[in-house]
C-alpha cells in the first residue's frame, strides 16, 4: 500500500521493495524452492552449517537503509516439516523523513506449517531522529510448528548525542496459532508531545534501546528453577524473561541495542535445545 500527501506528486526516489520466500523439505532437506523479489531485496541462497535438514538464509537490502516513502514486504512461508533460521547481515537504518510522502514501512508476514520451525533474527533497527516508522510483524503458526525470534530497536544515535526528538513509531508485533491470537502487542509514539512518550514509564521510560524475543510454544511450562536459570544468563538487570502462554517473552529497556541482541542471543542459547532439540548456531555472518 503507498501512502501519499498529494494524489498529484510521485516520489521516485522511493523504494517500494517485496520478498516471498517459500521453503519445503524435499528429501530430508530443507529447500528454499521459490524465491520472488521485486525491487532491493533478495537472499542470494541456502546455507547448511547444521546439515541439510535446517537451512541459513541472510535477507540482504543492498540500499542499507529506508528513506521516505520506502515499504518493504518480506512474505515468508514454511511448508510442513521444514526449518530455518533467516537473518541479516547488518541494522536496518531508519533516516530521517522528508516533508512529502514521510511513510517509511516495513511490512513481514512469517506463516509457519505444522512440524517446521522459523527462527527470525533480523539484526537492530535504528531510528534516526525525524523518521516516521511503521513496522508490522506477523507471525501464523499451524499445528506443532515452533517460532523463535526477535525485534530490536534504537532511538537515535546516542554515542553521537542524536537523541530521537522529533518524527513517529509505530511498531505492531502479532503472533497467531490455529488463527488464535495468542500474543499481540504495540508501540505508539506520535508526534503529538514526543517527549513525554518517550519517557513515560508504559513505552521507553526515557531509554534508547528495547527489545522483544520471543520463543514458542512449549509443550510443557518452564519451571520456575528453569526461568531463574534463563535470567542468569544474561547478568543485566535490563533484560528479563517471563513466560505468557505456552511462549518465553523476553524482553530489554536499556541504552544499548548490542546488549539487547546479547541478551536475546543467550536466551535462544538456552531455549533451542528444549524447544527444537538443538544445540544453538550461531549464523556465521554475525562474526564478519
Amino acid at each position: 500500500m503507498n501512502t501519499f500527501v498529494s494524489t498529484d506528486l510521485v516520489d521516485e526516489s522511493a523504494w517500494h521493495a517485496s520478498l516471498e520466500l517459500s521453503l519445503a523439505q524435499r528429501d530430508a532437506q530443507t529447500r528454499l524452492y521459490r524465491c520472488r523479489h521485486k525491487g532491493p531485496l533478495y537472499v542470494q541462497k541456502a546455507f547448511y552449517p547444521e546439515g541439510e535438514a535446517l537451512a541459513h538464509l541472510y535477507l540482504l537490502h543492498p540500499p542499507g537503509g529506508v528513506v521516505s516513502g520506502d515499504h518493504l514486504a518480506i512474505d515468508v512461508e514454511m511448508e510442513n516439516d521444514a526449518k530455518a533460521l533467516i537473518t541479516t547481515p547488518g541494522a536496518t537504518r531508519i533516516y530521517r523523513a522528508r516533508d512529502f510522502n514521510p511513510v517509511q514501512r516495513q511490512d513481514v508476514r512469517l506463516k509457519i506449517a505444522p512440524g517446521s520451525s522459523l527462527e527470525w533474527f533480523p539484526l537492530e533497527t535504528i531510528i534516526y531522529n525525524g523518521a516516521c516508522v511503521q513496522l508490522n510483524t506477523q507471525v501464523e503458526l499451524e499445528g506443532d510448528s515452533h517460532f523463535v525470534g526477535w525485534e530490536i530497536s534504537c532511538f537515535g544515535l546516542p554515542a553521537s548525542n542524536e537523541l530521537f526528538s522529533q518524527g513517529s513509531f509505530l511498531q505492531r508485533y502479532r503472533v497467531f496459532h490455529n488463527g488464535v491470537p495468542v500474543f499481540v502487542e504495540g508501540l505508539h509514539i506520535n508526534e503529538d508531545n514526543l517527549k513525554a512518550q518517550i519517557e513515560g514509564s508504559a513505552t521507553l521510560r526515557g531509554e534508547t534501546s528495547c527489545g522483544l524475543f520471543l520463543a514458542g510454544p512449549f509443550r510443557e511450562p518452564l519451571t520456575e528453577d528453569d526461568m531463574d536459570q534463563l535470567r542468569n544468563t544474561t547478568h543485566t538487570p535490563q533484560a528479563d524473561p517471563s513466560q505468557v502462554g505456552s511462549f518465553v517473552v523476553g524482553r530489554y529497556l536499556g541504552d544499548s541495542a548490542e546488549q539487547a541482541r546479547k541478551a536475546s542471543t543467550h536466551w535462544w542459547h538456552a531455549l533451542r535445545p528444549r524447544l527444537l532439540g538443538r544445540p544453538a548456531c550461531p549464523p556465521r555472518i554475525w562474526f564478519t
